[in-house]
């Protein structure tokens, strides 16, 4: 599997090999990323969905500039349950520019509103949520999409658009209708083909014309 890194959690945490004498100790470390929240002015998990990311120094992930790692693609093994957390291993950093098959991606109640896990229907089947952390107004949620992916909060449904110059990587962005109300036209996966018959906004409106 071929993933994208968007964003990342507000929680890492590290852990090192065996040898004190390695020279190459934090090169090889293991570093695993997660949602946190801010509680009392210091970051907690805080978690309600306990998962994580795990990005291994060997495979190319520099812990020190991970801001650089962003939009960039790796190899990782599928997605695992292990005693009730989910985890997601990022084997390898790619040399070369692919086509993912998902998104690792970052949701924050600033920039999407509050999501409502107890609702139905809060995300399209083929997101996966990895982590999630809470503490009253505070959110945190990590997830797996693929492209056209999506996800409803309070704001409205947010669709996940790859970049047409760059499509390896996306950005969630709000649909919003001609009558001001957040779009939930589904799209299709292979060619973002609208699926419903009537247009609920300018760009299902355009797409149908």
């Amino acid at each position: 599997m071929l993933v994208t890194v968007t964003g990342f959690g507000s929680i890492w945490r590290r852990r090192l090999g065996n040898d004190p004498a390695d020279r190459r100790l934090f090169a090889h470390a293991a570093y695993y990323n997660t949602t946190g929240v801010e509680v009392s002015g210091t970051l907690r998990t805080r978690p309600r969905i306990i998962g994580h990311a795990r990005f291994n120094g060997a495979g190319g992930f520099n812990p020190n500039y991970p801001s650089r790692m962003i939009d960039r693609v790796f190899e990782c093994d599928e997605p695992t349950v292990w005693q009730g957390q989910n985890k997601i291993l990022f084997k390898r950093l790619l040399r070369t520019v692919q086509q993912p098959d998902r998104f690792l991606v970052v949701v924050h109640p600033l920039e999407a509103g509050h999501i409502e896990l107890a609702g139905a229907g809060w995300k399209s089947e083929d997101s996966l949520l990895i982590s999630l952390s809470e503490s009253r107004d505070q959110q945190e949620a990590m997830l797996l999409m693929p492209a056209y992916g999506w996800l409803r909060s309070e704001l409205g449904t947010f669709f996940l658009e790859p970049s047409p110059l760059r499509p390896w990587t996306a950005q969630l962005r709000l649909e919003i209708s001609l009558g001001g109300h957040a779009c939930d036209t589904k799209r299709d996966p292979l060619n973002s083909a609208l699926l419903a018959t009537t247009p609920c906004c300018a760009r299902c409106y355009a797409a149908g014309s």
